[in-house]
């Protein structure tokens, strides 16, 4: 469980999954492909659904002013898991308050690797999102 200024919080993960998968022209020019938004085997972090929930409960810290300020919600993070398993561009695709949506941007960058989505059974470059709820108790 986490606490924060006393009180009790609580820090939950759903996970989406992404639609349509696509390329840009520009990247098309280059040999290289965006990452796809539909992919057969969706990245997977390690040790499954149940380990993703129980790393964002023990490693997000729910920042004391909004504790204080009794900020609730779901900030909604889309990142890209890349083939190495990598995590990067981390953005914000609905925020709540900037306390909560870079706390969870934060969590999210300070990640282990993951098992990359996979197209023909290759490893490939993927979107993911990560719905991340917080609320006080």
């Amino acid at each position: 469980m986490l606490t924060a200024v006393g009180t009790m919080a609580a820090v939950t993960v759903f996970m989406l999954l992404a639609s349509c998968g696509k390329t840009t022209n520009e990247n098309e020019a280059k040999g290289q492909k965006a990452p796809l938004e539909i992919v057969e085997l969706q990245p997977e972090f390690p040790g499954g659904p149940e380990a993703l929930m129980q790393y964002f409960a023990d490693s997000t810290r729910y920042p004391e002013q909004a504790v204080a300020d009794s900020i609730e919600g779901r900030v909604v993070c889309r990142m890209v898991i890349h083939k190495d398993g990598s995590v990067s561009d981390v953005e914000v695709l609905r925020g709540v308050d900037p306390l909560l949506d870079a706390e969870a941007i934060r969590v999210i960058e300070a990640r282990p690797k993951w098992t990359p989505g996979k197209v023909k059974g290759e490893a490939v470059d993927a979107y993911f999102t990560v719905p991340v709820v917080f609320r006080l108790k």
